[in-house]
């Protein structure tokens, strides 16, 4: 789900005002960098980063997990653009998805990196691509392609990678197929169906994989009554080695037994605890979150977050169906990061009791991470091309660091220690 780039990123008013003030007052004081150890590494060489991808540029910014989340370099992840867009403009069927992609999640822009994930060696970055509907990997010494996987369908979109770091699994979405490769030659692994328009993807450590798919969210049907012209919304959790179906949940009828049946059960973020037995999950249209109980098959809580008076109540206006789109989780489990995607604000929430900090202006904030200490909570501000910190034992903003053109996906990575940027590409 693109987040847009509106007169709208500035519209924090009345009931808000209190709050953000007291933000404000604190955003001087708390844009010191995040004290703590040296970043970490897998091994000897390699240093710890955090990849965010600019969606519209099609580039990748590269920038410290921690303290001050300086810039450490820039990767062109379309280098063979030329070549893709020359196939595409001589296949009428692939051009029309192309520009299906362009008028659609991407609001007149084309996609051009939704989600990456560096290699365990830290030599390559693998990236999704939506409209070239493909990944691959690009070389962080040349920016050279390493490999090009074309996904079932038109569009690439969500990638998780597996707890060993050496598989990636990635949503084809308008094939309705989530494909698992081997990070370092691109070779599939293995494929499974899922509902309709799948989404975001997690790996788990007892060996399996889950995938949520949100149904069509690009239409105009968003009344509450027209909820069932979006498809089949469900999450499909599969065995990660043979990829048969362990588990199929409909939260459909989740919501329903919660009392909740006016909410969608498109599955937006969701957030594992530690433990595993517990997922806080974001669904279409709701300014809020749920909690599931996994064992008891059963959502036990819900919190209902502040909206933005100065948000447009017409849902057709809310981008791909969201209203809150990003979620972390404090390594302790103590603590929640939401981003309020339409309403224009970021906040932290204890998980014991679900009461939310300060509401922390941000300009249509996309995604949600936890930084390399584990201190902070870094989310993207699509609206304001950026990546902003806050953090978690204070709900207050940390510091801020410009990226590229529409930063949307957050990931924690390992690069080679004296890297900077390709040298080519």
């Amino acid at each position: 789900m693109p987040s847009p780039r509106t007169s709208g990123t500035r519209r924090l008013l009345g009931a808000f005002a209190a709050s953000l003030t007291l933000v404000a007052a604190s955003a001087g004081a708390g844009s010191a960098s995040v004290p703590g150890p040296a970043p970490a590494s897998a091994s000897a060489g390699l240093q710890e980063v955090m990849f965010v991808g600019n969606n519209w540029d099609g580039t990748a910014d590269v920038i410290a997990s921690r303290g001050d989340f300086h810039r450490v370099g820039r990767v062109n992840v379309i280098p063979d653009k030329e070549e893709r867009l020359r196939e595409i403009y001589l296949n009428p069927i692939r051009l029309a998805f192309f520009l299906g992609v362009r008028s659609g999640p991407g609001e007149g822009h084309d996609q051009f990196v939704d989600d990456m994930y560096a290699t365990p060696d830290g030599s390559a970055m693998v990236v999704s691509r939506p409209s070239f509907a493909d990944v691959v990997s690009i070389d962080l010494r040349t920016g050279r392609v390493n490999w090009r996987f074309p996904v079932a369908g038109y569009r690439a979109d969500h990638m998780a990678v597996s707890p060993d770091g050496t598989r990636v699994a990635v949503s084809a979405s308008t094939a309705n197929t989530v494909h698992v490769l081997d990070i370092a030659t691109g070779r599939q692994l293995g494929s499974f169906k899922t509902g309709d328009k799948p989404h975001e993807n997690v790996f788990t450590s007892d060996g399996l994989l889950w995938n949520m798919s949100i149904g069509e969210v690009t239409t105009a049907l968003d009344a509450p009554w027209l909820d069932w012209t979006k498809g089949d919304r469900r999450i499909t959790v599969v065995d990660a080695r043979t990829f048969e179906t362990v588990r199929v949940i409909d939260m459909r009828d989740r919501l329903d037994a919660f009392g909740r049946g006016d909410l969608s059960d498109a599955v937006r973020p969701l957030v594992f605890t530690p433990d595993e037995k517990k997922i806080y999950f974001q669904v279409s249209f709701f300014n809020g979150f749920l909690e599931y109980d996994i064992d008891s098959d059963r959502i036990t809580r819900l919190k209902n977050l502040p909206g933005n008076p100065a948000t447009d109540p017409d849902r057709t206006t809310w981008v791909n169906d969201s209203r809150h789109h990003g979620l972390s989780i404090s390594p302790d489990g103590d603590k929640l990061c939401v981003a309020g995607t339409m309403d224009d604000y970021a906040t932290v929430v204890d998980r014991a009791t679900l009461q939310e900090g300060p509401l922390v202006p941000a300009s249509k904030p996309y995604w949600a991470t936890v930084s390399g200490d584990g201190r902070s909570c870094v989310i993207s501000e699509s609206g304001a091309d950026r990546v902003t910190a806050i953090d978690f034992a204070t709900g207050r903003r940390v510091t801020s660091v410009d990226v590229g053109d529409h930063p949307q996906r957050v990931r924690l990575a390992r690069v080679p220690a004296d890297w900077t940027g390709p040298t080519t590409g």
